[in-house]
């Protein structure tokens, strides 16, 4: 990921399943407490599990970690978790939730916050697919590569599994396959390039 590409990110969309919540909580506890951007996560996971999820990402990182309620204003620095069994979705300065049908089984829906996130942040956004089962995420990548955004896919050796973003790679949408430690890197370096 080229240094102009990093100064131009406002927003970083993230998907998981599998084998994501020791993968985020990897990332997120090495978040610099200077980051100026949202971060928005689905990772696959039942209700009434994200919000101990998300208090135990808050307490181990210097950002701050909230569960999503409906109409939550968007922040910079904040890292967005989206409530099991709710699809999440960004609007231009608020967060929705909604309970339409599960899509590839699931709900929160990947696609559904990578799509709506392409419309709102178009080339400036960041969207990154971790370890998964099932091909959830590569249509919502698909998207953010049409308008212009840039696709990070978690590399199958740092993958508990490679479903996710396996299907995203072979789905021709990915533009860098990156290990879990490098995409720390990468997350890391957006408060630093401006």
């Amino acid at each position: 990921m080229t240094d102009r590409h990093i100064k131009k990110i406002q927003a970083v969309a993230i998907g998981a399943s599998t084998g994501g919540p020791s993968a985020l909580e990897y990332l997120i506890s090495k978040l610099p407490k200077d980051l100026d951007i949202p971060i928005f996560i689905v990772q696959h996971m039942p209700k009434d599990f994200t919000t101990s999820f998300a208090m135990r990402l808050d307490k181990a990182s210097q950002v701050k970690v909230v569960e999503v309620e409906d109409k939550m204003k968007i922040e910079k620095g904040v890292v967005f978790i989206a409530p099991g069994d709710f699809h999440m979705t960004v609007e231009r300065d608020t967060i929705r939730l909604d309970s339409r049908a599960k899509l590839f089984g699931v709900r929160p829906c990947v696609d559904y916050l990578f799509k709506s996130a392409a419309e709102v942040y178009g080339e400036n956004l960041l969207g990154i697919i971790l370890t998964g089962m099932g091909k959830d995420g590569s249509d919502g990548m698909h998207t953010i590569k049409i308008n212009g955004g840039y696709n990070i896919a978690q590399d199958e050796e740092s993958s508990v599994i490679y479903g996710m973003p396996g299907n995203a790679v072979e789905s021709g949408v990915v533009d860098s396959i990156l290990s879990l430690e490098d995409i720390s890197k990468v997350l890391n370096n957006l408060t630093k390039v401006k």
